[in-house]
């Protein structure tokens, strides 16, 4: 998954993330919304990323200028890589889910000026800086999903994790019963995303936080971010 902004004349790129669709380990079982993802993706280098950008993104951006419908926003495109090189599966003009809880992260620039310098018009001069740390999220998702799952299971506490810089809990299919106890209201419940000095350490902080939620109504995958 590749993620660009557009003010309609030029595009820059934001990050790079590979999500992680089936619902079990070593990608087997029935396609999900999304079990998890990695950012930025390990198969893309700066290499593939320029031709991307080069190949694929600009050259969308300019041709919907030409045909006067110029574009404004995020732009994601979904990238198969192949011996010919990248091609496009789809494009979406939003963020993806689970990508944007491994993407938004690495931001140090301001999300509200790169909306706002798109809206204007005025991309051309602004710089998105990302930090170099890896980010990965693993989602806990309801027992039986994709299929039949159950509703309104009581979720363990979460507030151990308000203090943490590194870790960050991100609902997804939540709610709170009549006795304001949080309770599973999806699928998917809850993503688990955590910043690391490279893939391993994500990897290990992300599933520790996972243990210690322990939530034995939900599942998740355990190879998130492997290598």
């Amino acid at each position: 998954s590749v993620f660009a902004v557009s003010d309609g004349n030029t595009a820059i790129l934001l990050a790079t993330a590979q999500d992680h669709k089936r619902a079990y380990d070593n990608d087997e079982g029935p396609n999900t919304g999304g079990m998890g993802a990695i950012s930025p993706a390990p198969a893309i280098n700066e290499e593939l990323n320029e031709k991307i950008f080069n190949n694929i993104i600009m050259p969308t951006i300019d041709g919907m200028r030409s045909n006067g419908n110029p574009y404004q926003g995020i732009l994601y495109a979904g990238v198969m890589l192949t011996d010919e090189g990248p091609k496009v599966i789809e494009f979406n003009c939003r963020f993806g889910d689970p990508e944007t809880q491994v993407v938004l992260p690495r931001l140090n620039t301001d999300l509200v000026e790169i909306v706002h310098n798109t809206v204007t018009n005025n991309l051309e001069n602004t710089s998105i800086d990302l930090i170099d740390n890896t980010t990965i999220t693993v989602v806990i998702a309801s027992q039986g999903y994709p299929g039949t799952f159950k509703k309104g299971i009581e979720l363990p506490l979460l507030d151990k994790f308000d203090n943490k810089d590194d870790i960050f809990i991100f609902h997804s299919g939540t709610a709170k019963n009549d006795n304001e106890n949080l309770i599973s209201s999806g699928g998917r419940v809850l993503s688990v995303t955590a910043i690391g000095e490279n893939v391993q350490d994500c990897r290990k902080k992300a599933y520790k936080a996972i243990e210690e939620i322990n939530w034995d109504n939900g599942f998740f995958r355990r190879d998130i971010g492997k290598l």
